[in-house]
C-alpha cells in the first residue's frame, strides 16, 4: 500500500497531526503541504488530509482540493479552536466529507488547536462573534500529548480494518 499524507496548517496545529499520521501509516509513504500536492494521486491507495477550519469549514486550499480525490480512501484530520464533539466541529468535519464526494472516507479524526491570541482579539472585536470563540482560550496547548496519542490508536484502528 502507498499512502500520502497532505496537509494545510496555518500555525503549526495540523501539522503537529500530520507528523504522527506519517509515523504510524505502514509502507511506503510520503508527506507533503497542501502546497506541494504531487501532480498525480494516481499511485496512492490511501490519502490521509489534514486541515484546519476557517469559517467552520475546512480552509480554502484544502476545500478547493477535496472534490478533487475521485474515489480514493481517505482519512481527514483537523485542528480548530472549538471545544472537541461540539456542534461547530462535527458541522466542518461534515463539510470536508460533503466536498469528498467521490472518496471512501475511512475514518475522521479532529482536535483543538491553540489559536493566535491576535486571532482570538480580532473574533471577540467582530459585531457577531463566532461560535468558536468561547472554546478558543482552552485550545491552549492543543495539540498535546493526549491527543497525538489519541490520534495514533484511532488510525491504527482504521488501518487494522
Amino acid at each position: 500500500m502507498k499512502s500520502l499524507v497532505l496537509y494545510a496548517s496555518q500555525s503549526g496545529n495540523t501539522k503537529k497531526l500530520a507528523d504522527v499520521v506519517y509515523e504510524v501509516l505502514p509502507g511506503d509513504k510520503e508527506i507533503f503541504s497542501i502546497d506541494e500536492t504531487p501532480d498525480s494521486l494516481v499511485d496512492f491507495d490511501f490519502i490521509a488530509i489534514g486541515f484546519w477550519f476557517q469559517g467552520g469549514k475546512p480552509d480554502s486550499k484544502t476545500s478547493g482540493f477535496l472534490p478533487k480525490l475521485g474515489n480514493k480512501k481517505i482519512f481527514l484530520f483537523a485542528t480548530h479552536g472549538t471545544a472537541k464533539g461540539s456542534t461547530h466541529a462535527q458541522q466542518g468535519m461534515a463539510a470536508a466529507k460533503e466536498l469528498a464526494v467521490d472518496a471512501e472516507v475511512t475514518g475522521t479524526f479532529s482536535c483543538q488547536g491553540e489559536v493566535n491570541p491576535k486571532v482570538l482579539e480580532a473574533a471577540s472585536a467582530k459585531p457577531e462573534t463566532p461560535p468558536w470563540l468561547a472554546d478558543g482560550p482552552g485550545a491552549k496547548g492543543h495539540p498535546d500529548q493526549n491527543d497525538l496519542d489519541e490520534l495514533r490508536l484511532q488510525l491504527a484502528g482504521i488501518l487494522v480494518n
